[in-house]
């Protein structure tokens, strides 16, 4: 049986890279204390180097769980208003999780871009339980709608 991943070409970058930059939220799988899988939620954005991050409090299992264990996975993508959800494209990417406190000098550059992109985190994104996570990408998988999967490297990903 012949491989369902095609060979990456521009347009899967370019969908890919779309995807990452329309993005202001995603779901981030995680592995709790127990080892056990765990799906949340999350805000989600691009610093200025084109690194995907997130703006997360302290007090969430998910933040937790990535201290304690940093690899994740990221979904983007969001069905459209008609039409089959799996015919979508969505991106995930497998990441590890870097964590940058408030105390950190990239916290105050990467708090100006966010605040860009997130305005309405403008109410908590001083409360001190929250930090910034930058995802350190390894690897992403595009499936642009049936018949459409790639793997993707974060050079196919990077913006410039």
């Amino acid at each position: 049986m012949p491989s369902p991943i095609r060979p990456t070409d521009d347009d899967a970058r370019a969908l890919a890279q779309g995807l990452m930059a329309q993005a202001r939220h995603c779901a981030l799988a995680t592995l709790d204390a127990t080892g056990a899988p765990l799906v949340a939620r999350v805000a989600f954005g691009l610093a200025g180097d084109g690194t995907p991050i997130s703006l997360v409090s302290t007090l969430s299992h998910h933040t937790q769980a990535l201290m304690r264990e940093p690899r994740c996975a990221l979904l983007l993508g969001e069905p459209g208003p008609k039409g089959d959800p799996l015919t979508h494209p969505r991106l995930t990417l497998q990441a590890r999780a870097d964590p940058v406190q408030r105390t950190d000098p990239g916290f105050d550059p990467l708090q100006a871009g966010w605040l860009e992109s997130h305005p309405k985190s403008r109410l908590y994104i001083g409360f001190t339980d929250f930090l910034f996570v930058r995802f350190e990408l390894s690897q992403a998988f595009l499936n642009g709608g049936f018949g459409k999967a790639f793997t993707l490297t974060p050079a196919d990903l990077s913006q410039s």
